[in-house]
């Protein structure tokens, strides 16, 4: 049987206490992975291992969160901003993530507060229901 939102919730909450050491009562929907639970680059890494490791998946880190070599494309990034192109492309990477507000200003700094719980929620509804069952 499919896993439930609050299933996935319950599970990414686990695995952001765990890679992040941060309080439960912090990993809320809308806190943002950066600015508010204080993930940094590397981190990404461990929340991807820990993430297929909870729900026996296997994910690219560039299917969740933007690759390291993304941000030195000029075609892509410029003058501390997404390119229209690269916008582009992250919104066809990145379906998961909620560009509306950022697209108005896609300053490179404000990048990191669209990748919420909520948007790593999103991201695995949508990785788990196009892989068919799961299981508890």
């Amino acid at each position: 049987m499919p896993y439930t939102t609050a299933q996935i919730y319950q599970k990414v909450k686990e695995v952001l206490v765990d890679a992040l050491g941060v309080d439960e009562e912090d990993v809320k929907p809308n806190a943002r992975l950066m600015a508010d639970l204080g993930a940094e680059s590397i981190d990404f890494l461990d929340i991807v291992f820990r993430l297929e490791k909870a729900f026996s998946i296997k994910i690219s880190r560039e299917e969740i969160f933007p690759g390291d070599g993304f941000f030195s494309d000029s075609r892509l990034a410029a003058d501390g901003r997404l390119t229209d192109e690269g916008l582009a492309v992250l919104k066809k990477q990145l379906s998961h993530i909620d560009f509306s507000g950022f697209e108005k200003d896609p300053r490179l700094a404000k990048l990191g507060d669209l990748f919420t719980v909520e948007a790593v929620v999103r991201f695995l509804e949508h990785k788990l229901n196009a892989s068919g069952p799961a299981q508890d």
